[in-house]
């Protein structure tokens, strides 16, 4: 055993019932028994070992020169049990000397943690209040493990048991040992519920976010007990009804009923619907001078004849609030005013735009962020210690720090100043991990299977940058990518970035030759609003056409060898999406062009354009997993100088492109010898509709099914017959999405649907990445 390596003698259980409170109950029962009469001349310490004698008498309420007063000594004897330093306290009289003897508190040595798996160490350590070199006393042991038992029972282990025990050591310190016990999780085996008539239990099911137990959710926690999320699951309640025009709901009561075994919970949710309210007139009325109410009809998110809707009430606050904001009206506010007619069950709603509070931002302050830095967090706020608190600012400072992808969660709150006309902000934000590994690859019917590996942090020590080093291992290609990214270069509204690359193309079946691409990208980006930015990157390449083989096409022959390209190319992005990482609504469109000839023996000039219009379905299907994602991209080359362009200039259609097509699998192909040529001229369009799959949402399942079409041609028939069919191509299938503990994966099948000679398909592609 441990006491006995260490050469202790003692185990002493701090269970509840056997840890009575009994320093305090000490200093009640055993009165300073000293004799009264008399001054005291001094007071002696005796027994101390860490605590110095000075810091003991100045706990005292007697002083030398002070009389021996019992009440006085009651009183001084209380005070030094109450600072939980003392395990044993005693006063004496030797003439007129007080003789004041203790027996100090043990000192922690170690805190260490038994038999825990459903929580580790490092989250146990942070609940408790023990530490290395602290006081001991029972009561702190005692509440730890409350502390402890709490923690448990929010993951669902109400079956948990925690024994503190101490490991005597030297120099009067001790070692804290907690065994647990994890016992198993109580799950929700019922989920009911009472009032309930315009939505079935399943639907109000689907609502909340605790799940009852089935085998599946093996890989989640929803189906746990957790008090916390069962309040969430009465505010998801509460906008659901609000949503679908009840206002008057409310949730009675929650219960939650343990099974005897304590292994299971019956949870009963008791509502009251209320009348469903319909919405008769709908108005805006501005009370600020110079603010004409009609300019914001059109931001309504509802009229007359819809059924009340919160959600909708507060898009219309949202978009009036803004609108006014940027019309110069910085702290302008929205009131909803709702007049009720209880005998049709219908209200009068009226949007007032009143002149709010001055309100100033005195400091912001940031919390939570244990690895990213301080500056990392505080450059996407767009405002300033000074500046007026407009919610718009607020909101698009929420939204560029949950697009940097760096924190899991972030709350953005304000709390009062030192005056009333100032506030301090809070950003507290909880971080996730950065780091992330992918492997996709898939399947073609031309080459097979094929892998990419890749591993980049995007948060590289907490500084914001970028680094990254992809591979990609195939049957018929390679390549690696060593790049670094910084988004705001010396600290400035300024993208800097490099990209060194090594790649090489295994183009046999397609064209008959071999592509290696040696070069460096430079890049720098700058944004001139929330929505619109520029970037520049300068390409320096060199790059070789080889290994073709016998019966190539004359167009791959006559490129064959080295060739360098010196590239300039701009690129303009307006991005309205609502998020980056997970778009549900908004557009992003791009606009681009490459100019080639800055040296090097390539000239060409080339242009891009693509975008995609994001289009949520919500109010038609009251379910935000459905979307649908329109894109769209053309490009086209042209040279000049004298110069004719190349295959490796060239565009290529299929793959990542056109679903249902090999990479470089569609467009003009030499007809002697079947190989793919590439386009000065290319066009594609995506339609994908996302949609949950009729499973558990638990398990992360999503589907989506695409319609892929596209179109590549232009090229110059020099060398003999090319077959350039600029009829649109058309891939379509199905695909999977599965958010799994690992990582996400992706699946993707699909079928060339309209194909032409020459063209080559691909039946399946996959994808799958993980952070750390």
């Amino acid at each position: 055993m441990r006491a006995a390596r260490l050469g202790v003698c003692l185990l002493i259980a701090l269970l509840p019932a056997a840890i009575p409170a009994a320093a305090p109950a000490r200093a009640q029962a055993a009165p300073a028994a000293v004799a009264p009469g008399g001054v005291i001349s001094s007071i002696r310490v005796v027994g101390n070992q860490r605590i110095e004698a000075s810091t003991i008498r100045s706990y005292l309420l007697v002083t030398p020169g002070q009389p021996f007063d019992p009440n006085e000594l009651n009183r001084s004897l209380k005070v030094l049990y109450s600072t939980g330093l003392f395990r044993n306290v005693a006063f004496s009289r030797q003439g007129d000397v007080l003789v004041v003897r203790v027996v100090e508190n043990p000192i922690v040595n170690q805190v260490a943690f038994e038999g825990n798996h459903a929580l580790t160490a490092k989250e146990l350590s942070a609940e408790i209040q023990l530490r290395p070199r602290a006081v001991y006393t029972a009561a702190t042991a005692r509440a730890d493990r409350r502390r402890i038992l709490n923690l448990y029972g929010q993951k669902g282990h109400f079956n948990a048991t925690v024994t503190p025990e101490i490991i005597k050591l030297s120099q009067n310190r001790v070692n804290v040992v907690f065994r647990i016990h994890d016992g198993p999780a109580s799950f929700v085996s019922r989920i009911a519920f009472v009032g309930n008539h315009a939505f079935g239990e399943g639907t109000l099911r689907t609502v909340i976010n605790t799940r009852q137990e089935a085998w599946w959710r093996f890989l989640t926690s929803s189906d746990t007990y957790s008090p916390d999320r069962v309040k969430f699951d009465e505010e998801l309640l509460r906008r659901f009804y609000l949503r679908h025009g009840f206002l008057d709901f409310r949730v009675v009561s929650a219960n939650a009923e343990l099974s005897p075994t304590r292994r299971a919970f019956f949870l009963t949710f008791t509502l009251h619907e209320g009348p469903r309210w319909k919405v008769a007139k709908v108005t805006v009325d501005s009370l600020i001078p110079k603010l004409a109410a009609r300019q914001f009809r059109g931001d309504l998110a509802l009229g007359a004849g819809d059924w009340y809707d919160g959600d909708a009430v507060r898009r219309t606050i949202r978009r009036i609030s803004d609108a006014a904001q940027q019309k110069g009206f910085p702290f302008a506010e929205v009131k909803p005013d709702i007049r009720r007619n209880p005998k049709t069950h219908t209200i009068a709603l009226t949007f007032n735009i009143v002149q709010g509070p001055r309100v100033y931002i005195q400091r912001i302050e940031i919390t939570g962020n244990t690895r990213t830095e301080d500056q990392v967090i505080r450059r996407e706020f767009h405002l300033a210690e000074g500046d007026p608190l407009i919610a718009r600012s607020i909101r698009n400072t929420d939204k560029r720090l949950h697009d940097l992808n760096y924190f899991k969660s972030v709350a953005i709150t304000a709390s009062p100043g030192t005056t009333p006309d100032k506030v301090i902000v809070h950003a507290k934000v909880v971080e996730k991990p950065t780091g992330q590994l992918t492997i996709g690859g898939g399947y073609s019917t031309d080459i097979g299977f094929l892998t990419n590996l890749g591993i980049s942090q995007d948060n590289f020590l907490g500084t914001g940058r970028r680094v990254a080093i992809n591979g990609l291992l195939a049957q018929r290609a390679t390549q690696i990518n060593l790049s670094i990214t910084d988004p705001h270069f010396l600290g400035r509204n300024l993208l800097a970035g490099v990209n060194i690359f090594d790649t090489i193309n295994n183009n046999q079946i397609n064209s008959s030759y071999d592509e290696q691409r040696i070069g460096t990208d430079f890049t720098l980006g700058y944004s001139f609003n929330n929505h619109v930015r520029q970037s520049w990157t300068y390409s320096a390449v060199d790059r070789n056409v080889y290994n073709i083989v016998t019966g190539a096409s004359l167009y791959v022959l006559d490129e064959a060898g080295w060739s360098f390209l010196s590239q300039l190319g701009t690129t303009f992005t307006f991005d309205y999406r609502d998020s980056a990482i997970d778009p549900h609504r908004g557009f992003v469109v791009r606009v681009g062009g490459d100019v080639a000839g800055l040296g090097g023996s390539a000239y060409y000039v080339r242009g891009n354009l693509s975008g995609t219009y994001y289009i949520p379905l919500d109010a038609i299907t009251g379910n935000s997993d459905w979307g649908i994602a329109i894109g769209a991209s053309a490009g086209y080359l042209t040279d000049y100088n004298g110069y004719h362009d190349r295959i490796i200039d060239r565009f290529f259609l299929g793959g990542a492109n056109l679903l249902g097509f090999a990479d470089g699998g569609a467009g003009p192909h030499d007809i002697n010898s079947g190989d793919s040529l590439g386009g000065r001229f290319i066009w594609t369009q995506t339609t994908t509709l996302r949609f949950p799959l009729p499973i558990s949402p638990d398990l992360g399942i999503s589907g989506r099914a695409f319609v892929d079409v596209g179109s590549l041609t232009g090229v110059s028939a020099k060398f003999g017959p090319v077959y350039d069919n600029a009829s649109p191509r058309v891939g379509a299938g199905i695909g999977f999405s599965w958010k799994t503990p690992f990582g996400l994966l992706d699946l993707d099948f699909a079928d060339a649907v309209v194909k032409y000679k020459y063209d080559k398909t691909q039946v399946f592609r996959f994808g799958f990445g993980t952070r750390f």
